[in-house]
């Protein structure tokens, strides 16, 4: 009888995890996000100490992210009019995510920075001593690339809806050209921060969904890298 208890307490809160998984935007950008950190672990040199702050940073966004999703529900369940007081609750619980995730990326760049450093420096060589043209053919391959993922998913059209976002993969894969060809970090900065505003957007106005923009915001950096790196 004990061990039934114990096994229903954690399946209670495997739901629970599971609900947040489903249900909030932010929990499901964590969990992409973690997942690419905790790769990245298999190609760089990270030592123990270092992978359990890792560990410990993302388990402390998680954890905050679902106390966030349990007071707003909690709010929602007992309050079904406005309440100043209530609405304080749930900033305070989305500020402390939002504290957790701040910390997660002061991690992640003491961390790796200066493993990326050297690669990064090796990059940045080949890009400014390459032909102007490659950016250009950067942009068109990144949006054949894209339209021929739409059409293997069968969703939306080449210029709206489906997976993944041709908007956000352009405009992240400029965002990187950008940061590949200067040295200006305040236009570094402006780039990523526009290319996030056309990647909201696109959610706002409901042609794309959370996860199809991190999708084409993933593919247009990442298909970006390899061409500059291969090529």
């Amino acid at each position: 009888m004990k061990i039934k208890k114990v096994v229903d307490s954690f399946n209670y809160a495997i739901e629970g995890i599971i609900y947040a998984v489903r249900t909030q935007r932010n929990m499901r950008i964590h969990i992409a996000v973690a997942l690419m950190v905790l790769t990245a672990c298999f190609f760089y040199d990270i030592s123990k100490i270092e992978l359990m702050i890792l560990t410990i940073t993302i388990t402390m966004v998680f954890a905050a992210e679902l106390i966030n999703t349990a007071i707003e529900s909690a709010i929602d369940a007992t309050t079904n009019y406005y309440h100043p007081l209530a609405k304080i609750a749930k900033n305070t619980a989305a500020g402390a995510v939002l504290i957790t995730a701040i910390n997660a990326v002061v991690v992640g760049y003491i961390i790796f920075w200066d493993k990326l450093a050297q690669i990064t420096f090796v990059l940045m060589h080949k890009v400014r001593n390459s032909d102007p043209y490659m950016l250009l053919i950067i942009i068109i391959i990144v949006c054949l690339l894209t339209i021929v993922f739409k059409a293997i998913y069968g969703e939306g059209t080449p210029l709206k809806g489906g997976m993944p976002s041709g908007h956000s993969a352009i405009g992240f894969s400029v965002a990187t050209i950008i940061a590949l060809t200067t040295q200006e970090p305040l236009c570094i900065i402006l780039s990523y921060f526009l290319a996030l505003i056309v990647a909201q957007s696109r959610v706002d106005a409901d042609v794309h969904s959370v996860l199809e923009v991190v999708i084409g915001a993933l593919f247009g950096t990442f298909i970006t890298l390899f061409i500059y790196t291969i090529f």
